[in-house]
């Protein structure tokens, strides 16, 4: 679940990669973060990590270490079986994490 986003009034952005990345990936998705910030001349207030582990416990965990204000996270849009087997991040962090929590679901696509 990479995320790009504003950490809060004054904050920096910070890009979050989860574990199912490959090194090679998570790099380009930071270079890709970087981009983007670059674009919105934030790159002197940006910080970028990768990190490995569990997404839901990461992704409290940086919300502690970087005191963040909001943290945003995507949403798979998974169904209420598949979400009982396979956990939702959004969901566990929506619970979890000691700060407001942004869920972005993916739009639906018209037929």
């Amino acid at each position: 679940m990479p995320a790009v986003g504003p950490a809060g009034p004054g904050g920096a952005p910070v890009l979050f990669v989860d574990s199912e990345l490959p090194n090679k990936g998570a790099g380009r998705v930071i270079e890709k973060a970087k981009e983007i910030c670059a674009q919105h001349h934030l790159t002197d207030a940006a910080e970028f990590e990768a990190m490995e582990g569990d997404a839901r416990n990461v992704l409290c965990e940086a919300v502690e270490r970087h005191g963040a204000e909001v943290l945003v996270v995507g949403s798979h849009g998974y169904g209420a079986i598949k979400r009982a087997f396979l956990g939702s991040v959004s969901d566990y962090c929506a619970h979890h994490a000691h700060c407001t929590v942004m869920i972005v679901k993916k739009p639906k696509h018209k037929h």
